[in-house]
């Protein structure tokens, strides 16, 4: 059965004309989840054929526009669309009065629930659970109230299989208390905004290089460690890739359009 990672948005705050800003799609066991939903997100969804009318579960990370000034877009369109389903998403206080009143100013009525989860909780905690797949939320270390998101497998695909994980840190400074949380994950994503060079730019916006990841990823004992959230300065690529595996051999890049499978 499927556990799958698809790269929708790799970039940080500023689009390019190859990196779009954070979502990823995760398909579990063929409940599928977006995590984080930038501008252009449903977009991306259409340029890699993905039926996002099979999302049934949004979890935004916080409220920088960039992990979620796409989702009253989505929301709308899937309004249009005839959507009947209702649609679960989990973000910490104040986006459901956003959402609320971009409707309201539009006089918008959804065609479909939508069931809003706060997220507040100083501890990781479970915000989903159904046969196939137990998701927590966490807290990340960041100027504004921000989450990231365990995704664990329930159900083993072949006799003495492990069960599958993945764990999504989007925008956080370097935080040890990462290990409690994530330690032995199959694929950790883990943002990384800038190279080692620029540490104390990382630090003073609360951002994470590329050695600061790894080292994450190296005390977790994770299995892979995909980096992304990159700046817009860095129009190659490989000298991030290589900064981080010099720490965490088992590292990859997450770019736009990829797909993982775990």
């Amino acid at each position: 059965m499927t556990f799958s990672v698809t790269i929708l948005g790799s970039n940080s705050a500023i689009p390019t004309l190859l990196r779009n800003p954070s979502a990823h799609l995760l398909n579990v066991n063929e409940r599928i989840f977006l995590v984080d939903c930038a501008e252009g997100t449903q977009l991306q969804l259409r340029k890699y054929r993905i039926h996002f009318q099979r999302i049934r579960h949004i979890m935004i990370s916080h409220l920088h526009g960039d992990h979620y000034y796409g989702l009253i877009g989505l929301l709308t369109t899937l309004h249009l669309l005839g959507r009947k389903d209702e649609l679960h998403i989990y973000a910490p206080v104040g986006l459901e009065e956003i959402i609320q009143i971009q409707l309201d100013v539009s006089n918008t009525t959804l065609t479909y629930p939508v069931i809003f989860h706060l997220l507040a909780s100083n501890d990781i905690e479970p915000v989903f659970e159904d046969e196939r797949v137990l998701v927590y939320a966490f807290p990340l270390l960041h100027s504004i109230p921000t989450y990231g998101f365990l995704f664990r497998e329930k159900i083993k695909i072949r006799k003495l299989a492990a069960k599958r994980s993945y764990a999504y840190c989007s925008d956080t400074a370097y935080n040890e208390q990462l290990i409690s949380f994530v330690s032995g994950v199959d694929l950790l994503y883990h943002e990384t905004t800038f190279m080692q060079d620029m540490a104390r730019a990382a630090s003073e916006k609360m951002h994470s290089t590329t050695v600061e990841a790894a080292t994450i990823a190296k005390k977790c004992r994770v299995k892979k460690l995909l980096i992304g959230h990159f700046s817009a300065r860095y129009d190659d690529l490989e000298p991030l890739l290589k900064e981080a595996c010099e720490i965490f051999p088992a590292t990859c890049l997450a770019e736009d359009g990829a797909t993982i499978h775990i």
